[in-house]
């Protein structure tokens, strides 16, 4: 599932009347709980792991829960969760790692891995992370022509792809005869020229297995081997190839035990795109590392009916996502008309939680009911929230974590503790990575540097970019602009890419304005930048035009203002502009407004394509 032109469809909750939410603080024994209650942590784990390699991880999980959920994949929507437990998963991986290496002869060599999350993505990558060769996570949205591009680039010796990328691989057959192999993931369809089915492939492996090759099984991992090439989020010219090695991910999995523990109780639900560095490590391999299982969702439009089905503990997503449950959410409460009350509750219970008596879990047991009734921890990445929205999963009785990284950090460089949040931060760096500003100005802002061992091999090919952002003292320029507080916790501000530089010098961070439009109910979505004046304009004008480009929130229109004309719409949000300009200063304020109609391109990760979107005629 890629989140290229991501649309959050309609998520339907059931109903809340929140009838007893009073009633439950009754029926808590306050004198148990007090019993119950631990001294807070303040300090990061102190039995953080200490992995080499993912094998390493990797195996010791499966030996010691070989009976564990392991994978969890929806047949069909009908059907109910198909369980692949730690000891079928290994013995998958083990399968095809000795199929790739001695019936395909791909040890060594680069292969392409594409197609939407599914268990055949799981046990291709972890193959290759454990012996076979170089692994590239492909976009499963890129358009055909950036596709050949990577396939060219990266000198891919095989693609294992999805069937849902079957005409695509049919183009590329007829285009690029130097692939060896092309791998359909749901086949097991026998070996013919270059095709052939990956459970063809892991059953050839086991059967080699058994009559006594052991062969991948026993290959040695050098941490420090290139293993993975991710190609960054942009078009064809500009996208980058980062390399990483065991270390660097086996580094971010140490790192994160420091600040947020899983146990193999734990259900990770998996609902970002597998191509990307955030969801495959801390979506897959953290979990796997721990011992905990994950529930695959199916797409965006079954968010819900797969949360409440598969019961995660844990989500890891992006803000507009975690936005749109939490607005969802709050639409039924306000429907059932107990808004107040479970105002009222949030005060209770946190007065509460702070003489060591948490209550929020059984207080709003109905609200958690819609998410599964299991999850604890949500992890949002990618790009800042709304910090309403991460005060009030805190309030209801979710810990809400906020991460920021780049691939080229593989990808976490700060995180949020969970014992010590801190809602509207990036989080703090992680354990061994060192994380400073460079430059700052008067308010401590500047561009964010850091230093870690999970930092990027370097750029593929390409050492004269890996030179510009990475200095002489081995810390990676990231291109974000942010400062630091006093407890060490990070907020990014913008990007240096994105700023817009006024005549007089000011930096106007378009982020920080976004933030605010689409915090208003009519408003789905922006983008500001700077507008260049018309040629045939009567002034001379050289200042860059702040201009809104926005998405109407059209349902939301229609709920609050019935059927209206789009010159009515336009006149409403503008009216609103020009109430975030009086929380602006002037230099800041916007100048125009322009209505897109339909959704902002946007990179795997969300992030507004911006340089298409300010192109647009």
């Amino acid at each position: 599932m890629g989140l290229r032109d991501l649309k959050v469809p309609k998520m339907k909750f059931k109903k809340m009347k929140m009838e007893n939410v009073a009633e439950e603080l009754d029926k808590i024994d306050y004198e148990k709980m007090e019993k119950k209650n631990i001294k807070k942590r303040t300090t990061p784990y102190e039995d953080r792991t200490h992995y080499k390699t993912v094998k390493e991880f990797f195996i010791e999980a499966s030996k010691k829960y070989p009976n564990n959920s392991c994978i969890l994949e929806k047949p069909n929507h009908k059907e109910p969760y198909k369980v692949i437990t730690y000891k079928e998963f290994y013995e998958d991986v083990l399968g095809l790692g000795t199929a790739l290496i001695n019936v395909l002869k791909l040890q060594d060599k680069r292969v392409i891995i594409i197609g939407e999350t599914q268990y055949g993505w799981y046990v291709s990558y972890m193959a290759m992370l454990c012996g076979v060769g170089i692994a590239v996570p492909t976009d499963r949205e890129l358009p055909l022509n950036e596709l050949e591009n990577i396939v060219k680039r990266s000198k891919a010796s095989a693609i294992i792809y999805s069937p849902k990328k079957e005409d695509d691989i049919k183009k590329l057959k007829e285009d690029l005869p130097e692939v060896e192999y092309f791998i359909e993931m749901k086949s097991d369809k026998k070996l013919e020229g270059k095709d052939v089915g990956l459970q063809h492939l892991i059953d050839l492996g086991k059967n080699l297995i058994e009559s006594g090759n052991n062969s991948f099984e026993e290959i040695e991992i050098d941490p420090e081997e290139f293993k993975i090439l991710f190609f960054t989020s942009g078009t064809t010219s500009n996208s980058k190839g980062v390399m990483l090695n065991n270390r660097n991910l086996a580094e971010n999995i140490n790192a994160v035990t420091a600040y947020v523990k899983l146990y193999p109780t734990d259900r990770m639900f998996s609902v970002l795109p597998l191509h990307h560095c955030y969801e495959s490590t801390i979506g897959f391999l953290y979990p796997i590392s721990r011992g905990g299982s994950i529930a695959i969702c199916e797409g965006l439009r079954y968010i819900v009916p797969n949360l409440q089905e598969s019961k995660p503990t844990a989500i890891l997503t992006v803000p507009l996502l975690v936005e749109n449950l939490y607005k969802k959410i709050n639409e039924k409460i306000v429907k059932s008309k107990k808004d107040k009350v479970v105002n009222t509750m949030i005060s209770i219970t946190n007065a509460l939680k702070s003489t060591g008596i948490d209550v929020k879990r059984k207080v709003f047991k109905e609200i958690h009911e819609n998410l599964g009734g299991n999850l604890r921890i949500i992890v949002s990445a990618a790009a800042p929230i709304d910090k309403k929205v991460g005060i009030w999963l805190q309030n209801i009785g979710i810990t809400f974590l906020q991460g920021y990284g780049l691939t080229e950090t593989a990808p976490i460089s700060a995180l949020t503790p969970e014992y010590k949040t801190a809602v509207g931060s990036a989080g703090k760096a992680i354990v061994q990575a060192d994380i400073k500003v460079k430059d700052p100005n008067e308010n401590g802002e500047g561009e964010i540097l850091i230093k870690t061992p999970t930092l990027m091999m370097g750029y593929y090919e390409d050492e004269e970019e890996t030179k510009k952002v990475i200095d002489e003292d081995g810390y990676f320029n990231s291109g974000d602009i942010g400062y630091i507080d006093e407890e060490g916790y990070i907020y990014i501000t913008g990007r240096s890419k994105n700023v817009i530089v006024t005549q007089n010098g000011k930096n106007i961070y378009p982020e920080e304005i976004e933030m605010m439009l689409d915090k208003v109910e009519e408003i789905k979505e922006s983008m500001i930048y700077g507008k260049k004046p018309e040629k045939n304009s009567r002034k001379e004008q050289k200042e860059l035009i702040i201009t809104a480009k926005v998405i109407p929130d059209y349902e939301k229109i229609e709920e609050m203002y019935g059927k209206i004309s789009k010159e009515e719409i336009y006149d409403i949000i503008w009216k609103r502009i020009k109430e975030v300009n009086k929380k602006l200063t002037s230099y800041k304020a916007i100048k125009t407004l322009e209505i897109k109609e339909g959704e902002f391109e946007k990179t795997s990760t969300m992030k507004i394509k911006r340089y298409k979107e300010i192109n647009q005629k």
